[in-house]
């Protein structure tokens, strides 16, 4: 479309001086010296000249038509240069996919798209010609410059006629192709699965996967559970171990925490390493739901965490003979930290 465009807009700009060089050009070549028709290096030499004049009296559409050619497959599909399309691929020799490909709908659709294109186009070549008939006879008792200038002028409008057909063409098959291009570059739920399972991996897996980062990281936090100063336990359900360095820590920390199982894991390891276990069921459910393992208890739960190791502290030295029985004592925690499950 884009090239009978130019074509025809070349020959409306440039037909004139077009037919006014080719006129020049068939009037030299045709003067020849009687001495010079059997000189064969003498008529190669003057076909040459006629060739080169030809060719740049023609320099100006050819031109266009470049130009036209080559914005025109830009302008649609953009620029794309690949030796993909060149590569030699042995299923293309396949007779049996050929077959298929040449029987298949979509050859059936495509034949019938190009049919009716071919029809048009040459329903309006033959409007043409019919309309036309007589002052295409009549250029032949004009003299040669105004009748070479009339038939650029023909074929220039006849282009010019055509490309309008290839418009309307154009019109109604590209928005088609690019419908059925996308269509064709979606992928059924089936690839769209598959797809899936391949970036992300099959649910089975993840799912194991995630079970032994599970297992790594209980076994991680049980390994810290000797360091801690005391484990705070709602015995039935949580235990929660805190550890609190002075020098390096701003707050007290969990080093370890879990529920039902991993709570009686974490006691029954507290034992063995003989770290202090206190029965506190509200402190617990506070610092469990309200702090991740290796995060500072929350500001709202410092004084009673400052009690709870106080305790402990008083409790070693009760032990060692150093002084009297504590008590135990409240502990305070703040009503939005509380948790009653």
């Amino acid at each position: 479309m884009a090239v009978l465009l130019a074509g025809a807009g070349g020959m409306l700009m440039f037909g004139a001086s077009l037919g006014a060089s080719l006129e020049a050009i068939m009037r030299d070549s045709f003067v020849i010296e009687r001495s010079a028709i059997f000189d064969m290096r003498h008529m190669s030499v003057q076909l040459i000249e006629s060739s080169k004049e030809a060719a740049w009296a023609l320099s100006p559409i050819l031109v266009l038509l470049l130009i036209a050619a080559i914005f025109g497959s830009i302008g649609i599909g953009g620029l794309l240069i690949s030796g993909k399309a060149v590569a030699p691929k042995l299923n293309r020799m396949d007779p049996i996919k050929g077959l298929g490909r040449m029987f298949s709908m979509r050859s059936l659709i495509e034949l019938v798209k190009a049919i009716a294109k071919v029809g048009l186009v040459m329903a309006l070549a033959i409007l043409i010609l019919d309309l036309r008939t007589e002052d295409l006879l009549a250029i032949a008792e004009e003299p040669v410059v105004p009748a070479m200038e009339h038939v650029l002028w023909t074929i220039a409008w006849s282009f010019f006629l055509l490309s309008c057909a290839t418009i309307i063409i154009a019109a109604i098959d590209v928005p088609f192709q690019i419908y059925d291009h996308q269509k064709k570059l979606r992928m059924t739920k089936q690839e769209v699965k598959d797809e899936y399972k391949d970036t992300e991996g099959k649910p089975e897996v993840k799912g194991k996967i995630r079970q032994l980062q599970r297992e790594m990281a209980q076994r991680r936090m049980m390994q810290d559970v000797p360091t801690a100063d005391v484990v705070i336990t709602n015995p039935t359900h949580y235990a929660v171990a805190l550890k609190y360095d002075q020098k390096a820590m701003a707050a007290p920390i969990v080093v370890a925490k879990g529920a039902d199982e991993v709570a009686f894991k974490i006691m029954e390891i507290a034992r063995e390493n003989k770290v202090e276990i206190l029965r506190t069921p509200p402190l617990t459910r506070a610092v469990y739901h309200n702090t991740d393992i290796g995060e500072e208890i929350p500001d709202g739960l410092y004084m009673a965490i400052a009690q709870v190791l106080a305790y402990v502290f008083q409790l070693r030295q009760f032990r060692k003979g150093r002084g009297p029985k504590p008590g135990m004592p409240e502990f305070p925690i703040p009503s939005d930290l509380r948790r009653d499950v």
